[in-house]
Parts: C-alpha cells; structure tokens; sequence
C-alpha cells in the first residue's frame, strides 16, 4: 500500500521536507540539529543535553531493536522531536521492553520518517543549526512562516531538566564522597562513578555553594547539559566559590561553565559536534582518542590567556578546544563524553583521573 506524507519539517528558508508521523502526533518548533551516530538512538533520545532540539539522525534504519528499560540516560525524556530515513517498528531484541515509537509518544515527543536526511543534514551543515516546525502536511507555507517567526527557544533548559532535590547514589565498600551538580547529568555518569567506588549526591544546579562544602564531599562534578552556558549563572559562580578547595571535574557543559568561570569566553559553533566518531588528540601526550560528543557551544582557545586554565585537548577536526586543566586549583574538564553508552570506550580514563586527583587529596588531608 502507498502511503500518503502526512507531515513535513519547514525551515526559515521555506524549505520543506515531507515525512510520516511516529511518536506523539503533535506539532513542534526546535532547534534542528544533527547525529552522525550509528548506534545508541535511545542514549540520544533520552540524553537531557537535546531538551528543545529536534535531532536528524543520518543513520537511515532507527528502532530496530527498540527500547531497553535498563539503558536510558534520564526517567523523563525532553528531546524535541527526532527524524529520521526510515523507522522500524518491529525491533528484534530479547532486551526491548517498547518499541521506539511507544515510547516518544508516552512523553509527547513527535517524530518523522521518511525524510531525505542527507539532504536535510547537508542544508544544517551549510547553513547552520537554526529553527526548524514539524507540522501537518497540509499547513499553508505563509502559515508555517509565520509560526516560526513568531516562536522563541526556551533558555532555561537547565532549570527544566535539573532535580527538584537532591538524590543518592550509592555502591558497596565506597571510598569516595562525590557530589554531582545536575544541570541535565546522564545517568551513566553516576554509574561511571559508582563503578570506581564513589557514593554520589546529585544535587540541583542552583545548590549554594555554602551546602555543598558542608557536605564534605571528596570531588565535585559538573554535568553535561542542554543549552547556553552563558545563561547558568548559579553554576559559573559556584565554580568560581569552590575552585581550589575541592577537585572539580566537568563534562561538556560543565567543561564549559568552567571556562566561563575562570574569565573564558565560549561561542556558538555552526552546526555543533553530535555523534560517537569525533578524533580528539591529548596534547601532553599525542594520544588520539575517538570521542562521543554532543554539544553547541565551544571554549574559545584565545581567550584563556591569563586565565589560569590551558587546553589539554584539541579536535582534530577543527581544532576547537577539548579539554581543559587548571593544576593549581585541581581543576579539568573535557568536552567530550567519556561515560558514553553506547560509543567509544578510549576516554574511560579520565574518570580514573579524577579518582586520582581525590585519592591525593585524601593523603595530604
């Protein structure tokens, strides 16, 4: 049976990108941006880091082995909408507990299939990430135009995804106390933290800095998240309270927060990194690592000078910085995703890194 386009993606240019609907049948107006991912489209779904962002997989078969109970990154997922070539609604997995669609309709995210990615990712890639409405086949184009001019992103992702309040994670025979500042974390870093012998106290992105020395915790972690980093102001400056006397890890928007904190400046790049196959190379030792990532903004190299912070990292790509240390303070971050699940295993080491780092600490106390 042929069917019929029942919905379609329109962009500010007036460009239009026929599809079908799965998920939630609801209209929506994101951000568009894109994964090169192979793998791992329910990690990406669930990942708090795309709240608002309709993301186009260039993979072209999604869904084919449905989605697993045991291996999200979040309970409640805030993605915009996903798109994609062709879906699969019938996963062979011993593992699936729903299918793909079920499960974006259980949170009210829409979906498209059959969509020409490549054509679409071409024209993110060219022309940037920018607004982008799924809607009904049948809305008038001047109709659609004017919907997305009208729409404004949200900039408060991270209070919409952070916990209310704080929560544990705890493993057997702990050594480490770590607390973990939520600005959207993805649950594998718990358990990436948890598997080294941290207990972890994740506490919403607002938590004074007052309340988390009280915790006596052994490290602190600043999460990956969705958005501006400009614009999570109560991280930046617990960053700039605690430096120095606590060693501190981020992760993608943490690796951010902290440049900013320190007197750094980040930007926005064209299309972003997004996907498990980005060469990032260590600079102290020439290492190069394959690197999950998903991000929008990046450190900006030049504006480190003075700040007390250096590049460790750099992508091979273009260039942009990747990591950052600031030895004085037991500070370093990384902009890339070394928890990823699935994705590349090479980065595991920098969480080792920060056990280091707290194992120090505990010897000199």
């Amino acid at each position: 049976m042929i069917r019929s386009y029942d919905c379609k993606i329109v962009l500010a240019d007036g460009s239009e990108y026929p599809g079908y609907r799965f998920g939630a049948r609801v209209d929506q107006v994101c951000e568009i941006v894109f994964n090169t991912s192979m793998v791992g489209y329910q990690e990406i779904v669930s990942d708090p880091s795309y709240t608002g962002q309709l993301v186009v997989m260039t993979y072209p078969i999604i869904g084919n082995y449905g989605v697993t109970d045991e291996d999200y990154e979040t309970k409640t997922p805030s993605i915009g909408g996903l798109v994609v070539r062709e879906y699969n609604d019938i996963p062979s997995n011993f593992r699936c507990t729903k299918t793909l669609s079920e499960v974006l309709e259980d949170h009210g995210i829409p979906a498209i299939e059959g969509v020409d990615t490549r054509r679409l990712t071409r024209s993110i890639r060219d022309h940037g990430s920018r607004k982008a409405l799924l809607t009904g086949i049948d809305v008038p184009a001047e109709e659609a135009a004017a919907r997305l001019e009208a729409a404004r992103l949200r900039r408060d992702q991270v209070a919409q995804v952070s916990c209310r309040k704080r929560w544990y994670a705890r493993t057997s025979n702990h050594r480490y106390n770590v607390v973990a500042v939520d600005c959207g974390i993805k649950l594998n870093i718990v358990r990436s933290l948890n598997q080294r012998g941290c207990n972890v106290t994740v506490v919403p992105y607002d938590t004074p800095a007052k309340i988390i020395e009280d915790m006596e915790p052994d490290g602190i972690f600043l999460s990956n998240g969705p958005g501006d980093p400009e614009d999570v102001t109560p991280v930046i400056e617990l960053v700039r309270q605690l430096r120095g006397k606590r060693p501190i890890f981020g992760i993608c928007l943490g690796h951010q927060m902290i440049a900013l904190a320190y007197g750094g400046r980040t930007y926005k790049l064209k299309f972003g990194h997004r996907g498990g196959n980005h060469p990032v190379k260590e600079l102290a030792t020439g290492k190069l690592e394959i690197t999950s990532q998903n991000h929008s903004y990046a450190v900006d190299a030049d504006s480190l000078a003075g700040t007390g912070l250096a590049a460790t990292h750099v992508n091979v790509l273009d260039n942009t910085v990747e990591g950052l240390a600031c030895p004085r303070d037991r500070v370093f971050s990384v902009q890339y995703h070394p928890e990823s699940a699935p994705g590349p295993q090479d980065s595991g080491y920098l969480f080792d890194r920060f056990i280091a780092m707290m194992e120090e600490e505990k010897r000199h106390a």
